[in-house]
């Protein structure tokens, strides 16, 4: 999405007249300015913001690439829906909405009056072996994924998301779609060990030779994502497409932009990218996409916790453009 010329100058006046020095708020600057053009205004409103939790197992954990069981999945959704868990309490703190969504959690459906079910499939297949999903089921979860992205009257959506060995799938992903030695995105995930990072390493390895170097962005989804991260990357340019600003998160939710801005690159505008995590692929994640992010807290817990803690920011941007006033509104003197 790209400003016209002239909306583009009145946005540039309306920064650099605010009573400061020129450039003065930084990094908060740029950022009012990518939700002005987001927004179409240059008096955007940040007010709303939801998350939404996708849940999503993968038969690639039954190689043990994680140092937690797949049922992990299933309680961990359970906890969302209890609102116990940490995306829960910054949801809380910082006033955001947060939703779950169901999109192939391993075992029978959960049945809970607060989740949204969009399942696929208990689990997709070991990406090890054979592609996680078929290329019909993919394209169902990116326009599951867009019609969510897309839904209900929020300036900005953040998307996290839950399954054991999703930064295996992450990794796989990353690698699949930029092209980038394997060795850079693999981490210890959930904790690993040496001798499991290892093996995870050796297991990655193998389920990367299945398929060429490089692949599109939806066939790499089809081959090593998760339901949940297909369906993420269609959230993404959903919610781009109706104008928000999307929130996104860590290493996993990095890997799904670079699927989602595989399929559409004018998409690019509409993500602001939330922190750095710890994970070890997310730098190399981060400069594929040519991403500063806004904070480094040193985490690494997914679920959209780093995003949720953005919001304040973008919040503050976008009512610095709408309430700072001008040098000649406030009869301050500007720069001799």
């Amino acid at each position: 999405m790209t400003a016209a010329p002239a909306f583009e100058a009145a946005l540039r006046r309306r920064i650099d007249g605010k009573a400061k020095p020129l450039g003065a708020l930084g990094r908060i600057e740029d950022l009012a300015a990518a939700v002005a053009r987001t927004r179409g205004s240059l008096e955007p409103r940040m007010e709303r913001c939801q998350l939404t939790i996708f849940a999503g197992d993968h038969g690639l954990a039954r190689e043990g690439v994680s140092a937690y069981p797949q049922e992990v999945t299933r309680q961990m959704l359970l906890n969302f829906l209890r609102g116990n868990a940490a995306a829960n309490v910054f949801a809380r703190s910082v006033g955001a909405a947060l939703r779950v969504v169901d999109a192939g959690v391993a075992g029978p459906p959960v049945s809970h009056a607060l989740l949204l079910s969009r399942r696929l499939g208990a689990g997709t297949r070991n990406a090890a072996e054979e592609p996680a999903m078929t290329p019909e089921t993919c394209g169902e979860a990116l326009a599951l994924g867009r019609a969510l992205g897309a839904d209900g009257d929020w300036d900005a959506v953040a998307f996290g998301e839950m399954g054991i060995a999703n930064t295996s799938a992450a990794a796989l992903l990353a690698h699949k779609v930029t092209g980038l030695p394997l060795d850079r995105l693999v981490g210890r995930g959930t904790g690993l060990d040496d001798p499991g990072l290892a093996r995870k390493r050796a297991i990655l390895a193998r389920a990367a030779a299945r398929t060429p170097p490089r692949l599109a962005a939806e066939r790499a989804l089809a081959e090593y994502a998760g339901f949940e991260m297909a369906m993420m990357a269609g959230a993404m340019l959903g919610a781009a497409a109706a104008r928000r600003i999307v929130l996104v998160d860590g290493f996993i939710a990095g890997a799904a932009a670079l699927a989602a801005l595989g399929l559409d690159p004018s998409a690019r505008g509409a993500l602001v990218f939330a922190h750095r995590s710890a994970e070890a692929g997310h730098d190399a994640v981060l400069a594929a996409l040519g991403a500063t992010p806004l904070l480094d807290l040193g985490m690494r817990l997914g679920e959209g916790t780093g995003a949720l803690l953005a919001w304040p920011l973008v919040r503050a941007a976008a009512a610095m453009l709408r309430e700072m006033a001008s040098f000649e509104s406030a009869g301050v003197s500007g720069p001799a």
